[in-house]
């Protein structure tokens, strides 16, 4: 029987700066999806599908995050007080959806030092990763999809979804061999391809599912492009050693917050699905004149 995976490490360390000012004293990861700040949406993904134990690898200015999974004692009197009962009851929710760990980030520029920071929490067992300013919904949750391949192969994994063709030079793109339904084994990643470099539109990225071998990988990679350690170079040399598969999330939408279109397009979209504000916000849209 596979080891379960109990712990999901999510990075949260850079600095937005394709949203400054905005991010200068507020994390890129608590920008609001409406009323919903992007992480609490990656949090509550990773708990609904099975997660016990969070690590934010932080930064100098992102106590904010913090902040946000703490339970305010004052502000939940206060609400209950003024009969906002269930915005009281959301603040008890959010504390209590996870144990929550932090860890400030220590080592050079690069997506991978975040992942080998949390290396002493996450100690033999395998774990989740996830980025905190991305994510895919979907049903039954992406994370939750992966975790099904864990248990059925033992084998790491990594999220993948199907991009246009014309997008492939913004992706890591899967050279792929089928396994069965939705599994492929990476043969290898091509990392922002042009349409003739591309061997196909499968991009495999946003969540991973590893072992602690990944860490003993990163230790030894070296620094590569712009002088930082990825994460991509040390899951290239494991995939050398093992097998490692992409999971092709079934019924999946990918959205990415981490630049300015795509969160306008993100914030839009989730406007019209809030019970709170769908019909008046469709309405001033159809009647928006520019």
């Amino acid at each position: 029987m596979a080891q379960k995976v109990r712990k999901a490490i999510i990075p949260a360390a850079g600095y937005g700066t394709r949203f400054l000012p905005a991010t200068k004293a507020m994390p890129k990861e608590m920008l609001p999806i409406v009323d919903k700040p992007i992480i609490q949406i990656v949090v509550e993904e990773a708990v609904q599908s099975g997660i016990e134990e969070i690590i934010i690898v932080t930064g100098w200015n992102k106590r904010s995050i913090e902040d946000h999974f703490d339970f305010p004692f004052a502000l939940s009197r206060y609400l209950r007080e003024t009969g906002k009962e269930r915005q009281a009851d959301e603040l008890i929710h959010i504390a209590n959806l996870a144990n929550f760990v932090y860890i400030r980030q220590k080592g050079p520029y690069g997506n991978g030092t975040p992942v080998l920071n949390a290396k002493s929490v996450i100690g033999d067992e395998p774990f989740a990763i996830l980025w905190g300013d991305e994510f895919i919904r979907s049903d039954p949750p992406r994370l939750k999809q992966m975790i099904d391949a864990w248990e059925a192969y033992e084998v790491p994994n990594i999220s993948a979804v199907r991009v246009p063709e014309s997008t492939v030079e913004k992706y890591g793109i899967a050279d792929v061999y089928p396994v069965e339904n939705n599994i492929y084994k990476i043969n290898r990643l091509v990392e922002k391809p042009t349409i003739q470099e591309a061997p196909g539109n499968l991009a495999a990225h946003g969540a991973y599912i590893m072992t602690p071998r990944l860490f003993e990988i990163l230790e030894k990679t070296p620094l590569g492009k712009g002088g930082e350690l990825w994460l991509a170079d040390a899951i290239s040399t494991l995939a050398k050693e093992q097998d490692v598969y992409a999971v092709e999330i079934k019924n999946g939408k990918y959205y990415d917050t981490g630049n300015k279109l795509e969160y306008l397009k993100t914030v839009v979209e989730f406007g019209l699905k809030h019970p709170e504000i769908n019909g008046s916000f469709k309405e001033f849209l159809k009647n928006l004149e520019l």
